[in-house]
């Protein structure tokens, strides 16, 4: 297997456990928070959403979609303690966003020659991805990160474990 396929393979493994556990969500439900420290799921999959975008942007500049006017600042750190609802986009409108970024992703994924994978990512990105390669590599595991809490969520709202 060779690194690009792999990379594809890591943010494939983190769509299908994302998408599999807000499947069911109702847009209500995506506004509980699994704890009062946490964001309700709509914020966070918008927060994940905005940074899948600067992060393949930066490492592939102008290879991703633009995303709606102001969504960005609908999904930033000032806006993660609101509970209103119509402050956020609609699951469907998050989902198709989504989808249009993702796809964004793997064909920049798809165009980058295999040696740029080891070059380093911008220096704002080196913290937590050190390379083009662990950039790409963010995208399955950012979401499986914020998945942990979308488990323990369905699991008070009374739905089996999936996985």
């Amino acid at each position: 297997m060779d690194a690009k396929t792999a990379l594809k393979s890591g943010i494939d493994t983190g769509n299908m456990v994302s998408m599999a556990y807000l499947d069911d969500l109702t847009d209500e439900e995506m506004m509980k928070r699994p704890h009062p420290g946490c964001n309700h799921i709509k914020w966070q999959v918008g927060h994940l959403i905005a940074s899948e975008h600067q992060m393949i942007e930066g490492v592939a500049p102008g290879s991703m979609p633009p995303l709606p006017e102001g969504f960005v600042e609908k999904y930033s750190k000032e806006t993660a303690t609101s509970d209103d609802p119509s402050a956020f986009d609609s699951k469907d409108e998050l989902l198709r966003v989504y989808q249009e970024q993702r796809a964004g992703t793997l064909a920049a994924l798809a165009a980058t020659d295999d040696a740029a994978l080891s070059g380093a990512a911008p220096e704002s990105m080196q913290a937590y991805a050190p390379t083009v390669g662990s950039a790409f590599s963010m995208q399955g595991g950012h979401w499986l990160m914020h998945a942990g809490q979308w488990a323990v969520l369905r699991r008070q709202l009374g739905r089996p474990p999936l996985f």
